[in-house]
């Protein structure tokens, strides 16, 4: 007997909600494997542009997660997805919540601003499977301090990288033009990843 398909809880990032084209497209990918919710945080609902602290955005992912097994009930495997903001504040539930698994989508493991700050201690204390799909021209995700950081991490972490992908994994038309790669042909890519690993959890 096949196993049911996973619920995969699809969270936006800081700059853009649930409904933006982004996260639609991304949606809509992520359909072939499982049950996908979307949702917003307070501070997304209420039209404001600074996101929410963390306390309460992660209370908010935990009531979506709540909401999201409710109305699935025979959906019993949970994957977190997120886009970068989104990634990071999984990452924080997958500590607290029995969930398979993390997809992260541009993980912002670096801020950026004067007093640029490493987001890794969460990551330091993951239990759960997870993959990273980074971009090469992503500030916010280097990626030397990734293999460095996964060659420390306890758990079994993936990456699969975007050739000049930036913090959204859009490819550069240089890129594209030299190699042929379509910015749809990089997602195919990146999807597979995220299906392989999926399917692994």
């Amino acid at each position: 007997m096949a196993r049911a398909k996973p619920l995969l809880l699809f969270a936006h990032g800081a700059g853009a909600g649930s409904s933006s084209d982004w996260m639609q497209g991304w949606a809509r990918r992520l359909e072939a494997l499982g049950q996908v919710v979307r949702f917003d945080y307070p501070y997304m609902r209420a039209g404001r542009k600074s996101p929410d602290r963390l306390p309460k955005l992660l209370e908010a992912h935990r009531e979506a997660l709540q909401a999201a097994r409710q109305a699935h009930p025979r959906r019993s495997r949970v994957v977190l997805v997120g886009k970068s903001m989104g990634s990071r504040v999984g990452c924080h539930l997958s500590l607290e919540e029995d969930v398979a698994g993390l997809v992260c989508l541009g993980y912002p493991l670096v801020s950026i601003g004067k007093t640029a700050k490493v987001r890794d201690a969460v990551l330091r204390e993951l239990r759960r499977p997870i993959l990273f799909v980074q971009g090469t021209r992503d500030r916010m995700g280097p990626l030397d301090r990734f293999e460095a950081l996964r060659a420390e991490l306890d758990v079994r972490s993936e990456l699969h990288v975007v050739e000049t992908g930036n913090h959204s994994l859009q490819i550069t038309k240089t890129h594209t033009k030299t190699t042929g790669e379509t910015q749809d042909e990089a997602d195919a890519k990146a999807f597979a990843a995220i299906q392989a690993f999926v399917a692994s959890l």
